[in-house]
């Protein structure tokens, strides 16, 4: 499929092309006069995309994620300075977010699944188990580049910021072919760099015209990403994280929140802090907002009020 010309001002047009990717829908915007030139670039965006997928992946047996996995509890496995870094940023979040953000899961084994839930001797040793599949159990070895899952039961994965990363990887790619301007917007969370192609500064708006009618739509991401996360236990939202009103794991309710939105230069930090702010309130969630250099964060309750961190303002 060719790039799509969506506006011309001064012989520089917006290029973009949508297509299916890490199972959400990626449009590709690059700012250029060719569309030659253009296709040509979303083309190896693409291709980045789809090998960041094939890189976390855990459904192929020999993918290093799937190796790290399958030695949970065995031993530590080398990966590469790619994977180790984003493990290591991964963990970062995890204690930025006191556990709220964790990329550790458990997986029980045949031998878990199948005892009796109702006894009070095997309801300890699941929840024992459970409580083992935690970012603190991950052993990293900055000097090896190995990782080790310090618990049997323990797995890791990047469902929650793959997407960004992704994003962050394919825009680094675009730039690095000479992009100046453009935007990804992956199933609803927004990257930006560059100008608009009549030197305007990007808007919510304008990359993304389906978010419009938000009534921070006019806020200025530009060199920025953001992403969002619905509390999809009341609310229903199309192309944007979904997240339970209760955090069963960190015991939180947050039945009070109804999007939370968060800006960052990078979209795989913006991708991971969206459902944790969710997960641990308004009130607190703007509170370590506001610890943090160069983010912001837009909070909507269930009535439509609209909670802003310290450096975003929104026109009447």
């Amino acid at each position: 499929m060719l790039a799509i010309k969506k506006a011309l001002t001064n012989n520089l047009t917006v290029f973009s092309r949508t297509v299916r990717l890490m199972g959400n829908r990626f449009e590709i915007s690059v700012v250029g006069d060719n569309a030659i030139w253009a296709d040509e670039r979303i083309d190896k965006a693409i291709a980045e995309i789809n090998r960041v997928e094939k890189l976390l992946s855990t459904f192929s047996d020999d993918s290093v994620i799937n190796q790290i996995n399958r030695n949970a509890g065995i031993q530590p496995v080398k990966v590469s300075a790619e994977i180790f870094n984003l493990i290591d940023r991964s963990l970062q979040i995890s204690e930025l977010t006191y556990g709220a953000f964790d990329i550790t899961y458990y997986s029980a084994d045949k031998t878990f699944r199948d005892i009796d839930t109702t006894s009070k001797k095997n309801t300890k040793t699941v929840a024992y188990a459970v409580s083992c599949a935690s970012y603190k159990n991950v052993v990293m070895d900055a000097k090896s580049t190995t990782v080790f899952l310090k618990e049997r039961e323990m797995r890791i994965g990047f469902g929650a910021n793959s997407k960004g990363y992704a994003a962050d990887r394919a825009k680094y790619i675009l730039q690095m072919d000479g992009v100046s301007n453009g935007v990804i917007n992956a199933g609803g969370d927004l990257l930006t760099w560059g100008l608009q192609p009549n030197n305007e500064p990007w808007t919510i708006a304008t990359a993304d015209q389906a978010q419009n009618t938000q009534s921070f739509a006019n806020i200025d991401i530009s060199n920025m990403a953001i992403a969002t996360s619905v509390n999809a236990e009341k609310y229903a939202t199309i192309n944007h994280k979904r997240l339970n009103a209760d955090n069963a794991k960190n015991g939180f309710v947050v039945s009070e929140i109804k999007s939370v939105s968060i800006i960052s230069p990078s979209a795989e930090f913006a991708d991971a802090m969206a459902s944790p702010i969710m997960s641990i309130g308004i009130n607190n969630g703007l509170y370590l907002i506001n610890q943090l250099n160069q983010m912001g964060c837009v909070i909507v309750d269930d009535h439509n009020r609209v909670y802003t961190s310290k450096d975003i303002h929104i026109a009447d």
